[in-house]
């Protein structure tokens, strides 16, 4: 595993000066407060009991937890409201209410159901998925050698796609350790159930997954999360302008790898997930920044299409604005 320190000989020897250099940072999703040592027992009990449950049952817990969020004013419930009214203008208003109350049930369905990603067996976490489209292709780049990135999107439940998709791959994955220490080993030593590779999220992560990529590995990252200032650029997201983040950009334009965007849609009826692999849009592989950056998120949207009541809408992705101007 490469020192941070690394990283700027790595490009040095791979660029030229004209050529920019992989400064990304990616910040972390809101922060939770550092949990206590009793805090984290309760969640650990919570996470064993929740994963031995059926997944129907989960659902329909769900289904009544998401109402509550609903009809309770709250801030998920809120930026869940704002983000679907401005993705999805044609929608009248109320079924603009309807995907927001189906989407604050997905948002508690797949907190209910990381139990059966991190607790089972890595055998039953993978039993979890049914249903399988577009994998084979990832698969076949993964074989040939040259490096794959893998975008995830917050989308379905992103921990099952990346264990269910990385099976049997060299894989590694950005990574935003908690605070709690004990939790940090909790998914440390879940991830590594399936032989994932964990690279933080700050430059010796980057590091990491450039030599990942060298020796013709597969590189995890979450697309959808806004960058720090240095990290990204505005490019257009269902219609709205996103400070996305050009990690994955600069990523694809070292060597040839292959890049795919998937997640693992949640089946109605307790029946499991279905896994969904499609060819990231081909202008991810664009030089200029900007217009890579708007092809990966057309290729965000493209799954979130097919599953819009499951994608993470509480999610402040529209916080930052060129303007400067307050979206929320």
């Amino acid at each position: 595993m490469r020192q941070s320190a690394c990283i700027n000989t790595l490009i040095r020897r791979r660029d030229n000066a004209s050529e920019p250099k992989i400064t990304d940072s990616i910040s972390p999703k809101e922060a939770s407060p550092t949990l206590s040592r009793l805090g984290f027992l309760v969640a650990l009990g919570f996470l064993r009991l929740t994963s031995v449950l059926p997944l129907r049952l989960l659902h329909w817990i769900g289904g009544g937890l998401g109402w509550l969020f609903a009809v309770i004013p709250n801030r998920s419930a809120a930026t869940t409201r704002r983000n679907i009214a401005a993705c999805f203008p044609a929608l009248s208003s109320a079924e603009q209410e309807s995907l927001a109350r189906q989407s604050l049930k997905g948002m508690v369905c797949t907190g209910l159901e990381m139990g059966k990603a991190w607790i089972l067996p890595i055998e039953g976490t993978l039993a979890q998925v049914t249903e399988v489209e577009g994998l084979a292709a990832l698969q076949a780049a993964a074989k040939a050698g040259e490096g794959v990135i893998l975008l995830a999107p917050h989308l379905g439940n992103w921990e099952i796609f990346g264990y269910f998709a990385c099976e049997g791959i060299a894989s590694n994955f950005m990574y935003q350790p908690p605070k709690n220490p004990q939790m940090d080993a909790l998914l440390r030593g879940v991830r590594a159930k399936s032989g994932i590779q964990l690279a933080p999220t700050n430059h010796k992560g980057v590091a990491i997954l450039l030599g990942a990529l060298q020796k013709g590995e597969l590189v995890g990252v979450l697309p959808d999360q806004v960058p720090t200032d240095e990290g990204g650029v505005y490019a257009d997201f269902f219609g709205e302008s996103a400070f996305t983040m050009t990690l994955t950009s600069r990523l694809a334009q070292r060597g040839t790898p292959r890049v795919f965007c998937g997640f693992a849609q949640r089946l109605p009826k307790g029946k499991g997930f279905k896994v969904i692999v499609h060819e990231a849009d081909a202008g991810i592989y664009d030089k200029d920044l900007g217009a890579s950056a708007a092809a990966i998120n057309r290729s965000v949207e493209r799954c979130v299409r097919l599953a819009p009541e499951q994608y993470q809408w509480e999610y402040k992705r529209f916080r930052r604005q060129p303007d400067d101007s307050e979206f929320y």
